[in-house]
């Protein structure tokens, strides 16, 4: 199977069979990443640029690792908010263009900037996270990982737990799973769930042990940094905690081999209790390593529109 598309910019548009192909891809370069010669000469030549309007250094780092294993050549353009002010992402993008890069990955706090900079430029576009629309590659690297751990997507229960209405991970994630054939449920403080989400499919509950009843996969959503950014949708991050925080309590409503996940990074005794996030059923570390190997897989993935390596 080859995907012919120029861009990756959310799973919603995606078949199941062309992510399950990523994924596949993803298995075979996790076997380049796990070599002590990281080194695949599959975008030798090529050109990947970063533009980066939010400073998220663990994506980064990982795009960065996912390029360079493959000997393309990586040029960091991480945008200032004093440069944004006087160049659009248009004006950005056109310039990278212009120089010749095969591949942009975006990162941008708006909504649909990376379909508008997709639609403007011949580089091949990534969306490494547009604003509270989607971030495809963080709900790959969760799929990969629940594959690795549970052999299948298809039939399994998947828990949503905490701020939905922000969390862009969650959209890629219910669109992903759903197509997949997983049953997803959600959960979360009233405030900070969605109005629409039941028309994407999920289903959502107020006690988020009901959610996580027989559930095989929980994957607690990341809040925002400070707790003054939910001045008017949340009373406190300890009020949080208690009704919402993963914890012995809540997983023993899951399945007995139930998994918890987070994107990262993690708000320790918040998000999730510390027992947990130190036992083998969180699977942060694994989310970690897939994540490369994703990116990896997308890289590769475009750079063979048509069947022919541009």
């Amino acid at each position: 199977m080859v995907i012919k598309r120029k861009d990756f910019i959310g799973l919603k548009d995606l078949t199941a069979e062309e992510i399950l192909y990523i994924l596949d891809t993803a298995e075979t370069m996790k076997y380049v990443f796990n070599q002590k010669n990281k080194k695949a000469p599959h975008l030798q030549g090529k050109s990947i640029v970063l533009l980066f309007y939010e400073n998220k250094s663990r994506t980064k780092v990982s795009y960065e690792l996912a390029g360079q294993y493959l000997s393309a050549n990586i040029v960091d353009m991480t945008v200032s908010h004093s440069l944004e002010a006087k160049e659009s992402i248009l004006d950005m993008g056109r310039i990278v263009d212009q120089m010749g890069a095969d591949f942009i990955v975006i990162r941008h706090p708006m909504s649909g900037s990376a379909q508008f900079l997709a639609e403007n430029v011949s580089s091949c576009v990534i969306n490494a996270g547009d604003g509270l629309n989607e971030n495809p590659s963080q709900s790959l690297l969760d799929l990969m990982t629940i594959r690795g751990e549970k052999g299948r997507v298809e039939g399994l229960k998947v828990a949503l737990i905490g701020d939905v209405l922000n969390s862009r991970v969650a959209r890629s994630n219910i669109w992903a799973l759903l197509k997949l054939g997983a049953e997803v449920s959600v959960s979360g403080p009233l405030t900070l769930i969605p109005e629409d989400i039941e028309s994407f499919g999920v289903s959502v509950y107020m006690d988020p042990e009901d959610a996580v009843k027989d559930a095989d996969v929980i994957m607690s959503l990341r809040m925002m940094q400070e707790e003054d950014q939910y001045v008017n949708t949340l009373p406190s991050f300890n009020e949080y905690k208690n009704l919402f925080e993963i914890n012995s309590r809540l997983i023993a409503e899951a399945k007995k081999d139930v998994i918890i996940m987070h994107p990262g990074p993690i708000k320790r005794g918040i998000e999730i209790s510390s027992g947990l996030i130190d036992s083998s059923r969180c699977l942060v570390n694994d989310q970690i390593a897939n994540g490369v190997a994703v990116r990896m897989a997308m890289l590769y993935i475009l750079s063979l529109r048509g069947g022919i390596m541009i």
